[in-house]
């Protein structure tokens, strides 16, 4: 079953920290072709278009554009942090392979 993209507490408050609403911005995750891998991610701050998913959380929202959309059925946004540094990461099922920056995939 297709569901659509899931976003953690954690990214929700990130966005918090940064004050992505209060800028009028939300987090944007598209998916676009490149990377070593055949796809990538490209996550920014960003306003929202008519065709966008809006997810909603803790006064916060994540973009999805209908055309990324199929591509992060089923995933899960995240907010790391680790030693090498901090950074929002996406749990895809769908991904067959990825590389080892973790923002290329295929499928």
């Amino acid at each position: 079953m297709q569901l659509p993209p899931q976003v953690t507490e954690r990214a929700f408050a990130r966005l918090a920290e940064i004050g992505a609403a209060s800028q009028g911005q939300a987090l944007r995750v598209a998916v676009e072709g490149g990377g070593c891998s055949g796809f990538q991610y490209e996550i920014k701050l960003d306003a929202a278009q008519d065709d966008d998913l809006v997810l909603k959380g803790g006064g916060e929202s994540v973009l999805i554009d209908s055309v990324s959309l199929p591509f992060l059925q089923n995933a899960v946004i995240d907010f790391s942090e680790e030693l090498i540094g901090a950074r929002f990461v996406i749990n895809n099922p769908n991904a067959t392979s990825s590389c080892g920056c973790g923002t290329s995939f295929s499928m």
